[in-house]
């Protein structure tokens, strides 16, 4: 049978068309009234994406370049930070911490679990300078609380400042960046914007700016004032991916269609997109006995526990081999025990559906457990149903509103 590759992965996600298409077409020098335009809309774009009256920057470098950035541009060597580390990526922010002298308190926690607000408060200080946290980690499938976070950080140590890795968060999850006070958030293109990878970007709050005034940590390629000097004239401090940035536009353009010409709308409807995809997969893992690896699971992806005879391995391998469809395995000590199904950007129901309807094919391979077909496609177009129903059911009563 033809096969078509598909990714299922937390990164890279499918591309957009239009964006291919915007990426194979563009051929501008970065320093033309072309690509002014163009770099000068999309950051302006990015703010509704966002959700944020913060000054936006976006660098040529995966998400960690600019996690790094975060460490470098906001500490100086000696400052006490807060890590809160349930996965690999939490870890990313504790190594980074170190790599910069950082004093670091951890709150730790097992892998797919997360953090109350009274743990965070417990660690906080007068002397905590800056606040560490995923949004969602990717490594495990996991959302955080940080509405709660913010809110303790905001309330208890007032001069911390507050850094959160959405970059799987963002476009998948409903942050009020700003209402929060989140100092940094950071993205990446390869996630819900449904670009390849390359490009980092992040808004960064007038509190944070202030900071880097007075942190003694080297930088250079990753100096956010430099870079914020550089975006107040329409171009960036050093040579931009200039086919990502065209690409760039066109994922903002196409969630702005998604809200009917408005981009928060848009990207709100993006959000509740992972969000109904999330949970229809979600139904159809139980509804095959399948347990989530995660309590708190988050809408970029599902974590899904392997059942106890089979390596997980088998599974990402009976995917790939059967319907060249990529999904990822766990990473560090997870890896053979869960398997990530990703419903980030450009995925929709029948992505959904379609990946519900190879795992029962997938698990009547490598298990010896008989399958009943259809199962998860069932509970998963229950929910579907449901959703829908809701939705007519509010728009029937908002326009029955005087």
């Amino acid at each position: 049978m033809l096969l078509k590759n598909r990714l299922f992965t937390p990164g890279p996600t499918p591309l957009l068309p239009a964006a291919q298409n915007a990426m194979a077409a563009f051929a501008a020098h970065h320093r033309t009234a072309d690509f002014k335009a163009l770099f000068t809309r999309v950051l302006a774009d990015l703010k509704d994406f966002i959700g944020t009256q913060n000054d936006v920057l976006v660098i040529a470098s995966s998400g960690t370049g600019v996690m790094e950035g975060s460490v470098s541009n906001l500490t100086s060597p000696g400052d006490k930070v807060l890590v809160l580390t349930a996965g690999k990526f939490g870890e990313r922010w504790r190594d980074l911490a170190k790599a910069y002298g950082c004093q670091v308190e951890l709150i730790s926690k097992a892998y797919g679990e997360t953090f109350s607000p009274d743990e965070v408060r417990a660690q906080l200080s007068p002397e905590t300078r800056v606040v560490y946290l995923q949004a969602t980690e990717s490594s495990t499938g996991a959302r955080h609380d940080v509405q709660g976070v913010a809110k303790v950080v905001r309330h208890h140590s007032p001069e911390a400042l507050l850094v959160v890795d959405a970059i799987t968060g963002l476009g998948t999850t409903h942050l009020d960046v700003d209402g929060w006070g989140i100092d940094v958030i950071i993205g990446g293109s390869q996630k819900a914007l449904m670009i390849p990878p390359g490009l980092a970007y992040c808004a960064i709050s007038e509190r944070a700016w202030k900071r880097m005034d007075q942190t003694k940590n080297p930088r250079y390629y990753f100096d956010f004032r430099k870079e914020r000097k550089a975006a107040q004239k329409g171009e960036s401090a050093y040579t931009p991916a200039t086919s990502l940035w065209a690409g760039l536009g066109a994922a903002l353009d196409f969630i702005r269609q998604m809200g009917n010409g408005d981009l928060a709308t848009g990207r709100r409807a993006l959000v509740d997109n992972a969000e109904l995809a999330a949970e229809m997969t979600r139904a159809g893992v139980h509804a095959l006995g399948l347990e989530l690896y995660c309590s708190s699971p988050s809408a970029a992806l599902t974590a899904v526990t392997a059942p106890s005879e089979i390596d997980s391995g088998k599974i990402v391998k009976e995917f790939r081999e059967s319907f060249s469809a990529v999904v990822a395995n766990g990473q560090g000590d997870m890896k053979g025990k869960l398997f990530r199904i990703a419903h980030i950007g450009y995925y929709d129901y029948l992505d959904t559906i379609g990946i519900l309807g190879a795992l029962e094919h997938v698990l009547a391979t490598v298990t010896s457990k008989p399958v009943d077909y259809g199962v998860a496609l069932r509970a998963a177009q229950q929910v579907f149903h449901h959703a829908n129903s809701a939705r007519t059911e509010e728009a029937a009563l908002a326009g029955a509103k005087p």
